[in-house]
């Protein structure tokens, strides 16, 4: 306290006597004791007054002592329970939790992972994936200004995500792994991975490419078989030795007839393998009679144009060819939907023609777009442009109902480019993404969609769409979600479908280790998304008749539901609508591939690596003793002692304010019990 300050305060005192002294002392008509009483009274009440008007200002420092964090990941995949490791996490769990001394030490919090990074409230051992990559990033983050040395009990068998190995190395805290399982080395053969295409066309021919894995010291011959159903497709004898452990076999197989086909592929085991499992494979193919073409026709080379043509291929039912305005005229009958990338004067004979075929049109216009031509050119909508240009960012409106549609982020997007001036949309339509300007929505829609007699259209206002992409796999390490968004938007406009008040979207087969969802939109009588509406999913097992019920949840402008609970199997589902006369059914297959059954043994060469690039030390899980020593005696991890000081003002101490109120509330009820008053 400043001493100008506790100047003020001896002031305050020899003010607030002097006024009481005078006032109850100096001839005075009460009596000695009411005298000394008030005169007590008033000195207080004027000095917490003034003590008030001055305003002090009081320093309090508080001390707490901090323990280092011990964050404990715990693998909950299944391979922990393929390796018979279940009981041995469980037994390590209880000695953490009973360790008085670690916990006297540490700040001991639990966690566990397999697809996802999450709080440990129970553990199952039946994740289908583990990511540990995952898991370590995200205890770094969470402790990224804190000592927190991690303990990662696992069998460090990854099938998710970055590799471990190099996202361990971003710690700054070392990582303590405790492997689950030993380092014995079988003989195994096993598909290391089997790819494939999704869709393929009827008689055409499907690439397949196989990559096998020996482990083993012995020269081994044996056979690489495909078979569908009871009959062998594919064939091929195949030879490993300690030093050629590994073949990539790529073939091809006929796609003839259209449906699901369904295959097996298997490495004939040794006689002497202990895991069976991962010597086979179950993949499927859909074979489709025709694709989807899209042309997209510009005059410019852009990056979008790149970005477009990628998002588009993505799905294997499409195929996207790129024509400059004079090779277009003459083949757009050839095509399903015509994207127009920031049309000119150029594309006059493309817009005839497609106004004689009444082909569905994309327009994505943009700093290079002649507004004057396209205005001329369509009645759909119009723009009065200036010379200038202006950054737009886009928006999701949540009540777009003509498709489902995820938000993937778009207001955290980079901004895209324009030029400045007020979008008109002149017909019926929906907007799907506005336009806002430093934050706020402009009256101008960014993407708008319109469907008048059967003809679908959209415009995208806006060039530089290559940037959303890249930010889409900056952030998730895959172009996925943006692709899915570019995906839907041209699976409506190249369709001529007509519309129904229910549209269900659901693959034709899943594997068992990846999300299973259908979504379903439903409308009113006047085709506007109902959210009120309550829809049902009804799944039979068409092999043993067992039929399941799940409700579907309303997520923006559509509904989903999760199935991944469904074992492996043939399925017909019919998706329902509470109180209406409305329904729509179909098939789908399960295929079942578990990867966590993969594993013969813990991957303990790698998790030593993890140990010493990141300055820790591995253990294996019957070593627990010797881990809680190693971590009572470093001396990295110590507790610190932190002080917090607050400097707090005296007019918020409210005791002070009470203490006023009751004296002087007192002085007044002894002088009304007195008769003064």
């Amino acid at each position: 306290m400043a001493a100008e300050t506790i100047l003020y305060i001896i002031i305050a005192g020899v003010v607030s006597l002097s006024l009481a002294l005078f006032m109850y002392g100096y001839k005075t008509k009460y009596r000695g004791s009411l005298r000394w009483l008030f005169g007590i009274l008033r000195f207080i009440a004027l000095y917490a007054i003034l003590l008030l008007l001055i305003n002090p200002k009081f320093k309090n420092t508080t001390y707490t002592v901090q323990k280092p964090k011990l964050p404990v990941l715990i693998d909950n995949s299944a391979s922990v329970n393929e390796l018979g490791q279940t009981e041995n996490v469980l037994a390590l769990i209880d000695q953490l939790r009973n360790n008085s001394s670690l916990n006297d030490k540490f700040d001991v919090s639990f966690f566990s992972f397999g697809s996802d990074f999450r709080d440990n409230d129970s553990l199952s051992f039946t994740e289908v994936n583990t990511n540990i990559s995952e898991a370590l990033s995200s205890v770094d983050q969470l402790f990224k200004n804190e000592i927190a040395p991690a303990l990662l009990i696992t069998d460090g068998n990854q099938t998710l995500g970055n590799d471990y190995e190099f996202s361990a190395t971003t710690n700054k805290n070392p990582i303590y792994p405790i492997i689950l399982g030993d380092s014995t080395q079988y003989t195994d053969l096993k598909i290391e991975r089997l790819n494939t295409n999704r869709y393929a066309f009827l008689k055409n021919q499907f690439p397949v490419e196989a990559i096998l894995v020996y482990n083993g010291v012995n020269v081994t011959n044996t056979q690489f078989i495909v078979s569908q159903g009871a009959s062998t497709v594919y064939r091929q004898n195949i030879s490993f030795s300690e030093t050629d452990n590994t073949k990539t076999l790529s073939f091809t197989l006929p796609a003839s007839s259209v449906g699901l086909l369904k295959y097996t592929a298997q490495i004939v085991p040794l006689d002497d393998e202990k895991n069976k499992v991962n010597n086979s494979k179950r993949f499927a193919v859909e074979v489709i009679d025709q694709a989807t073409n899209v042309l997209i026709v510009s005059k410019i080379i852009h990056p979008d144009l790149g970005a477009l043509k990628k998002a588009i291929t993505t799905n294997e039912q499409r195929t996207v060819t790129v024509k400059k305005p004079s090779e277009a005229a003459s083949v757009i009958n050839d095509y399903q939907l015509i994207l127009l990338y920031q049309p000119d004067r150029s594309f006059s004979s493309v817009y005839r023609e497609i106004e004689k075929l009444k082909k569905n049109t994309f327009v994505i216009t943009g700093l290079q777009t002649d507004w004057n031509f396209l205005n001329s050119v369509q009645k759909n909508y119009n723009k009065n442009v200036t010379n200038q240009s202006e950054d737009v960012s886009g928006e999701l409106n949540l009540n777009y109902g003509t498709f489902a549609v995820d938000n993937i982020g778009f207001n955290e997007f980079r901004p895209i480019n324009t030029l400045f001036g007020d979008l008109e949309i002149l017909v019926p339509h929906e907007v799907l993404l506005e336009q806002s300007v430093n934050g706020f929505l402009s009256e101008s829609p960014m993407l708008t969609t319109m469907e008048i007699n059967g003809k679908r259209d959209a415009i995208w206002d806006g060039e530089g769409l290559w940037k959303w992409r890249a930010q889409t796999f900056l952030e998730h390490n895959d172009f996925r979600k943006f692709d899915d968004f570019v995906g839907k938007l041209v699976q409506y406009l190249a369709s001529n479908k007509r519309r129904s008040r229910l549209e269900v979207e659901s693959e034709t087969f899943y594997y068992n280790n990846n999300p299973i969802r259908i979504s379903a939109q439903y409308f009113d009588q006047n085709f506007v998304f109902d959210s009120r509406a309550s829809l049902n999913i009804s799944v039979v097992n068409t092999e043993t008749n067992t039929r399941t019920v799940f409700p579907m949840l309303l997520k923006n402008n559509f509904y989903e539901v999760d199935l991944n609970s469904l074992p492996a199997g043939e399925y017909r589902y019919t998706v329902s609508v509470q109180d209406e006369n409305v329904a729509r059914s179909g098939n789908f297959t399960i295929l079942d591939f578990n990867v966590e059954q993969q594993f013969l043994n813990a991957n303990v060469t790698k998790l030593h690596r993890v140990a010493t690039n990141t300055n820790g030390k591995a253990f294996f899980v019957t070593e627990t003793q010797k881990l809680a020593e190693e971590l009572l005696e470093d001396e990295r991890f110590q507790q610190i002692q932190k002080s917090e000081q607050k400097v707090v003002p005296l007019i918020d101490w409210k005791y002070l304010l009470a203490l006023i109120v009751l004296v002087l509330a007192s002085e007044w009820f002894i002088r009304k019990y007195n008769g003064l008053i």
